[in-house]
């Protein structure tokens, strides 16, 4: 995948119930995740878009992995030109491994590492020649915007700036909260980090795709046996999105056009 370096190519969902995850995220965002897993010897399954492009996979946990401490959840991969190298800048920049750089064949080379808040993230370059279209800023189904909130915003800040070249032009205020600090990377604004509110949930990534209809999603949500934690509400630029959790307790955002 030749996309720039430090730009978002793929979205994954950690679940111990791959059925249960299609139906609620089919649903909700009107994805069509594969009914079946997608590689033989695994339990991935491919996350289809209406404009049958792909936004990222569901992944089952297996039962080692949630006895090693693996929870449900979404994860990102960051595309970067050479995953060993960003993997030792990032050790230098405070960083620490989960899982050591490996290679699946046509796939591409990837690593897990977490930031040095603890957060984690996958770092990749993909054996494809096409360009990912998993993160889109407007795209259907697609992922619309990447949020951290963290611990420490300026070791974030400076900890992404330092291995990946992200720059923050621009900054909204939110009172007692601090600054929501805008991200951009080769031209383009790709989400923002700020400071992890008191009595929020833990520190982390949250994603927002993208559905046609905000309301709707969020009854199809409550229906679905999830939790709907936050809106629907409207965000600078018109948007509106809801904050919620599938019902493995994964929290997710979802985005679409205002009223």
């Amino acid at each position: 995948m030749p996309n720039p370096h430090g730009t978002p190519i793929w979205y994954e969902l950690m679940t111990t119930d791959p059925d249960a995850a299609k139906a609620f995220y089919d649903a909700a965002i009107g994805w069509a995740i594969d009914a079946e897993p997608a590689m033989p010897g695994m339990d991935y399954r491919m996350i289809a878009t209406a404009d049958d492009g792909h936004v990222g996979g569901v992944m089952r946990l297996t039962d080692d992995m949630v006895k090693g401490g693996a929870k449900p959840g979404w994860f990102f991969y960051i595309g970067v030109d050479d995953v060993d190298a960003t993997v030792e800048k990032a050790l230098a920049a405070g960083a620490s491994v989960i899982m050591p750089a490996w290679t699946i064949e046509g796939i591409g080379r990837m690593a897990l590492l977490r930031d040095p808040q603890g957060i984690p993230f996958y770092v990749m370059r993909g054996a494809s020649e096409e360009n990912s279209t998993a993160w889109d800023r407007t795209g259907m189904g697609k992922c619309n915007w990447n949020e951290l909130s963290t611990d420490d915003q300026q070791g974030a800040l400076d900890f992404y700036a330092e291995v990946f070249g992200w720059t923050y032009p621009d900054k909204m205020p939110m009172g007692e909260m601090g600054d929501y600090v805008f991200i951009d990377v080769a031209g383009q604004r790709i989400g923002a980090i700020m400071q992890r509110p008191k009595d929020s949930p833990p520190a982390n990534w949250r994603f927002y795709f993208r559905s046609p209809d905000v309301d709707a999603a969020a009854d199809k949500v409550k229906q679905c046996g999830g939790t709907v934690h936050m809106g629907p509400m409207e965000v600078p630029g018109g948007d509106r999105i809801i904050v919620a959790s599938d019902p493995e307790g994964a929290m997710v955002g979802i985005v679409g056009p205002g009223e």
